[in-house]
């Protein structure tokens, strides 16, 4: 089902962020990105490949290289500096094999986007192609993983907790190695453990809890290949504690479903790649601005989406994804809301699907 059929901003289209879901300026404002796939893989040896990361090579040569586009990343980082969100997020898949030679290109990339204050990363798949040591890998991204109060161990560090403002952004890892051909993740029991006891807390503190997470926490998101192996065990912890809002990466799609909770019913909200052309329907870059405001009905939680035109080399707003109703989401009029066409003069914009009903 399309909730954004199109969404077509007028050439000059830059809109403020202030602008967004019909929210004044009263809001925290945060990015989500996804997947950028940003390193080369210039220099890499043969002996980098003896091993999963050889199909994971043959991919990026074949049409990998040609999807994931420095060119569109660029573009991306220029309007976020337009738009200047308090905070952005991405969660995971910066890299194409996990190579340690990539964590430190990585490394570089986030050091020039900004300070670690201001952006919350965590691993996808492709970090955790192949089994691989800490020091030479995720060591070098520990400022931009590592929660408000760092762990004593790298074993210790999901869960990670950081608080900004009334907002607890929660990662998780679901970054695991699997066998060749398949690129599923799971969270493991004493992560999960872990997980159940942040929201809580966090709850109890009435913060506007985000869960941070690569795979989609809805199993009908994807197929078997690419699932989270302990997806219900995930949903099973979100009814029982309560979430705002979660957001995923990996579909490579925009995608909206939903968890009813004891708290509210909590959107789960995908982008595609933060790089990608967009040589498939539906997979062109895209992410999201969301605005999380306080009020005496409850948290108001706006969403708009900002979508690579690559005849204009940047991004354009492209559409409202949730409209700001009090987080009250299981009602039908913000349903219906949800799904109304946006239609304006210029760039035409990927559909985004609706899943999980």
């Amino acid at each position: 089902m399309n909730i954004v059929k199109s969404a077509a901003p007028p050439r000059d289209n830059v809109r403020h962020p202030q602008a967004i879901a019909g929210h004044d300026a009263d809001g925290y404002l945060f990015a989500h990105i996804s997947d950028p796939h940003l390193s080369t893989l210039e220099g890499v040896r043969r002996r980098d490949l003896l091993n999963k990361r050889l199909l994971g090579y043959l991919s990026w040569k074949s049409h990998r290289r040609e999807e994931h586009r420095t060119d569109v990343l660029a573009a991306l980082v220029r309007d976020l500096q337009h738009c200047r969100p308090e905070h952005t997020v991405i969660t995971g898949d910066l890299t194409h094999l996990g190579l340690p030679a990539e964590f430190r290109e990585v490394a570089g990339w986030l050091s020039a986007l900004g300070p670690p204050e201001q952006f919350t990363v965590i691993p996808g798949n492709h970090e955790s192609y192949v089994s691989s040591s800490w020091e030479e890998t995720y060591a070098h991204w520990l400022p931009y993983l590592a929660a408000d109060i760092p762990a004593a161990s790298p074993a210790g560090l999901f869960p990670s907790l950081r608080v900004r403002d009334h907002i607890a952004f929660i990662g998780l890892s679901s970054a695991r190695p699997s066998a060749p051909l398949l690129a599923t993740g799971s969270l493991g029991k004493d992560q999960l453990q872990a997980l159940g006891r942040v929201l809580a807390e966090t709850g109890e503190r009435q913060l506007f809890r985000v869960l941070l997470i690569h795979h989609p926490p809805l199993a009908e998101t994807l197929g078997w290949r690419k699932r989270l192996t302990d997806s219900r065990a995930l949903r099973n912890t979100l009814e029982r504690h309560g979430v705002e809002l979660v957001l995923h990466g990996h579909a490579h799609r925009a995608t909206l479903g939903w968890i009813d909770t004891t708290a509210a019913r909590a959107p789960v909200i995908g982008v595609p790649s933060a790089s990608a052309i967009g040589h498939k329907p539906g997979r062109r870059a895209r992410y999201n601005l969301c605005r999380v405001s306080r009020t005496a009905c409850g948290w108001m939680l706006g969403i708009e989406a900002r979508a690579y035109a690559p005849e204009l080399d940047r991004f354009v707003a492209a559409g409202v994804v949730l409209d700001g109703a009090p987080h009250r989401y299981g009602t039908q009029n913000q349903d219906d809301n949800d799904r109304q066409q946006h239609h304006e003069q210029g760039t035409q914009i990927e559909h985004e699907t609706q899943i999980g009903q």
